[in-house]
C-alpha cells in the first residue's frame, strides 16, 4: 500500500464525485446532503512508468504496482464537533487516515444545492477547519486531565508534560492546527496515542466545473498557501465520466485531449500526496515479480526490506541497489553486474526513490 487518502468537505462539494474521479468505484451520487452515509473505499494502483519500464525488461515477470487508498467520507457540516449531521462518525473514520483531502466547491450549478446557498471557499474551509481543531481541543483537553492528576506530587518530568499539553491545547485554541506547532518530545508519545484530527498531513482539492480553474479554484490555492500547503485543481464531474466511459490508457488518453487535459487529477494527487508525506518507491524484481514499493523518505535498507518480508529487516545483510536507468541500458541485470555498478549497500544505507534494490538476509 502507498498511503491512504480521506476525502473531507462540506456535503455537495463533489467528493463522491472526485472519489468516482480517483478511483472509478462509482460510488452513489446525489443533488442533495449526506447521500454518503457509509464512508466509500477505492483501492487503486498507482501509475509509475518507471515500474511499466522495468516490467518491460522482465517480461516473463507480473507486473505489480504500490496502492492508494481513497475513503470517501460523509460531509462535515459545521457543530459536527459536537455530534451534529453525520459528525460523530466522521470524526471517528478520518482518525484512520494517512492524508485528508479537503475538497472545497468551486463549480457553480442551480441543481446541485449549497449547503449555505452560496460559494464561498474560504467560508467553507473555515468551517471544516473549526470543527476539527474543535474536536482536538476536546480531546486534549480529556488528556490534560489525566496529566493534572498524574502531575500531583510526582515531581519535576511530570509537571513539566502538563505545562507542554497545556500550551498546545492553548495554540489549539487560538486556531492553529497541530501540523503547525512544535511538539514536544516529552509529549510526542501521548500525542501519538490520541491520533489527533489537526496533526494529520492536509491537501486542498478545488472541485470546479467543466471550464476549469476559476476566481474560486485560484481562491482555494492562496489559502491553501497561507496554510502552508498545496491545491490542485480536478475537474471533477469531467474526470468521474471519463473514468466511467474509458475502458483503455488509450480512449481515456483521448477523451483528456478532448478536454484540453495533459494528464488527470489522479497523476496530479499521487504526486501532491507522496510530497505530501515524504513518500518514495523503490523496486524489486524477486522470484515472479516486478514489485514496486513505497516507503517514508530516509528509510533505511533494513526498513525497506521489512515491507516486503520481516526477515529482510531481522537477518539482514546487505543490500545490492541498482540504477533504474543504468540496468535499462544495459538491458540486463548480468551486464549491469559485468560492469561493476551493483552497489552493495549496508545497514545505514537511506533507499533512493527510484532503487531497484536485491535484499540478501541470513
Amino acid at each position: 500500500m502507498g498511503f491512504n487518502c480521506g476525502l473531507i468537505g462540506l456535503p455537495n462539494v463533489g467528493k463522491s464525485t472526485i472519489f468516482n474521479a480517483l478511483s472509478a468505484a462509482g460510488a452513489r451520487v446525489e443533488s442533495y446532503p449526506f447521500c454518503t452515509i457509509e464512508a466509500n473505499m477505492g483501492t487503486i494502483p498507482v501509475p509509475d512508468s518507471r515500474l511499466d519500464r522495468l516490467a518491460a525488461l522482465f517480461s516473463d515477470k507480473q507486473k505489480i504496482p504500490t496502492y492508494l487508498e481513497f475513503i470517501d467520507i460523509a460531509g462535515l457540516v459545521e457543530g459536527a464537533s459536537e455530534g451534529a449531521g453525520m459528525g460523530n462518525q466522521f470524526l471517528s473514520e478520518i482518525r484512520t487516515v494517512d492524508a485528508i483531502l479537503h475538497v472545497v466547491r468551486c463549480f457553480v450549478d442551480p441543481n446541485i444545492a449549497h449547503i449555505t446557498d452560496k460559494i464561498d471557499p474560504l467560508r467553507d474551509i473555515d468551517i471544516v477547519n473549526t470543527e476539527l481543531l474543535l474536536k482536538d481541543y476536546e480531546t486534549l483537553g480529556r488528556v490534560e486531565e489525566r496529566l493534572a492528576r498524574e502531575a500531583k506530587g510526582k515531581g519535576h518530568h511530570a509537571a513539566a508534560r502538563l505545562s507542554a499539553w497545556q500550551h498546545l491545547r492553548g495554540q489549539v485554541a487560538k486556531g492553529t492546527p497541530l501540523r503547525d506547532i512544535p511538539i514536544a518530545p516529552e509529549i510526542e508519545d501521548s500525542l501519538g496515542e490520541i491520533s489527533p484530527l489537526s496533526v494529520k498531513p492536509l491537501l486542498y482539492v478545488a472541485n470546479v466545473g467543466e471550464k476549469g480553474e476559476n476566481e474560486y479554484s485560484q481562491l482555494v490555492t492562496l489559502i491553501a498557501k497561507e496554510h502552508n500547503t498545496k491545491a490542485i485543481t480536478i475537474r471533477g464531474l469531467i474526470e468521474a465520466e471519463i473514468a466511467e466511459a474509458a475502458s483503455t490508457a488509450e480512449e481515456k488518453a483521448a477523451y483528456l485531449q478532448e478536454w484540453g487535459l495533459n494528464k488527470t487529477g489522479l497523476e496530479e494527487l499521487i504526486k501532491s500526496g507522496y510530497q505530501l508525506l515524504d513518500l518514495i518507491t523503490f523496486f524489486t524484481f524477486e522470484g515472479p515479480e516486478v514489485r514496486a514499493w513505497t516507503v517514508p523518505q530516509g528509510t533505511t535498507a533494513p526498513k525497506a526490506g521489512a515491507k516486503i518480508h520481516s526477515d529482510f529487516e531481522k537477518r539482514f545483510i546487505l543490500a545490492e541497489v541498482m540504477s533504474l536507468e543504468q540496468l535499462i541500458s544495459m538491458g540486463s541485470e548480468k551486464a549491469l553486474r559485468e560492469k561493476g555498478q551493483v552497489h552493495r549497500a549496508g545497514h545505514d544505507y537511506i533507499v533512493q526513490d527510484g532503487d531497484v534494490i536485491h535484499f540478501i538476509s541470513a
